[in-house]
């Protein structure tokens, strides 16, 4: 069954993201206003009316602040953890709330949507993966490390949306100030352009025929760095970059798709024992392309960066500076 999914907002100013089939759909989160979501939705020809419950994430206004007048509007329920809802500024009405437990799936119509923990600041995180008998999209952002969870659902997606938030030079050279910096990139901020590459690099499916980037910093990050990095190892997945200001198009997911096998993949699909090495030049060779920088007086060696290791519900070793 095909799945069409789009971006209606993705950053730090609002989150939405759309998942449905021909006949039901599912928002994850509400970070847009109700009349902003129901703009973008018309220009996609998406019909509200197919949009059969909303999904939050965590409490932080920029995914839930269009959710109190969207769900009492449209009657739709709100998937919600009793934890993020006792934080909620943006309450939706108590006969619209339903509850949600990690690793159960809730069905709605043709969809099943799963949720798991995160690693973020927030009260009660969770990631989701919606899927149809035959498709699976992940939606990954507002992490703040890589950990097996992660890797073991992304191992499993058609299409998913992935967190690049910050490029981590731009972040250390920033204007913020040192606590929001440790903040973002301390573990349980928000994924670093890097610690995605490597998450896609060593574990993309050869059946991933989609990949958002998402939930971009404004300051922190440019959209054409973070789809150059990626593209140079998007081994036949299409990478788009999910904008903060507007929503992207509608893409079809059908399941289907069969790429070229990731580093870490058998051309039969099956997982090679070790997943393949990234190192610094690749990630810097990317970025001069995009950024070019004359050559340093004095060259210097980073060092090697340590493989993924799954170490369950703990933040991996590619996790370092982030935003």
């Amino acid at each position: 069954m095909t799945l069409y999914i789009a971006s209606l907002n993705s950053g730090s100013n609002g989150n939405c993201y759309y998942i449905g089939n021909n006949d039901e759909a599912v928002l994850i989160d509400a970070g847009l206003s109700c009349r902003e979501t129901e703009r973008r939705m018309r220009r996609l020809g998406l019909p509200l009316s197919r949009v059969k419950a909303i999904f939050i994430s965590h409490e932080h206004d920029d995914h839930i602040r269009g959710v109190e007048v969207l769900s009492r509007r449209y009657q739709l329920p709100v998937y919600i953890t009793q934890p993020t809802l006792a934080e909620c500024r943006f309450p939706p009405d108590p006969q619209l709330v339903k509850s949600f437990s990690e690793g159960q799936s809730v069905t709605i119509g043709g969809l099943s949507v799963l949720a798991f923990s995160k690693a973020h600041d927030a009260s009660d995180p969770y990631s989701f993966v919606v899927s149809s008998p035959t498709v699976r999209i992940g939606i990954f952002t507002d992490i703040g490390a890589v950990c097996d969870n992660l890797i073991r659902h992304f191992t499993s997606c058609h299409a998913a949306f992935l967190e690049t938030n910050y490029d981590e030079e731009m972040l250390e050279k920033g204007r913020y100030p040192w606590p929001l910096k440790n903040r973002i990139r301390g573990g349980h901020g928000h994924l670093s352009n890097r610690q995605a590459l490597e998450l896609f690099s060593a574990y993309r499916p050869s059946f991933m025929s989609h990949l958002l980037l998402s939930h971009l910093s404004q300051d922190n990050n440019r959209p054409e760095l973070a789809q150059a990095l990626f593209e140079e190892q998007s081994q036949g997945t299409t990478i788009t970059v999910a904008s903060r200001h507007t929503e992207s198009e509608v893409y079809s997911i059908d399941g289907c798709y069969s790429g070229t096998p990731g580093p870490d993949w058998t051309p039969e699909g099956k997982r090679r024992p070790q997943p393949a090495q990234h190192t610094a030049p690749q990630l810097a060779a990317a970025q001069s392309s995009v950024n070019p920088k004359p050559p340093a007086s004095t060259p210097t060696t980073g060092k090697r960066r340590k493989a993924l290791t799954a170490n369950k519900g703990k933040p991996t070793s590619i996790q370092t500076s982030l935003f």
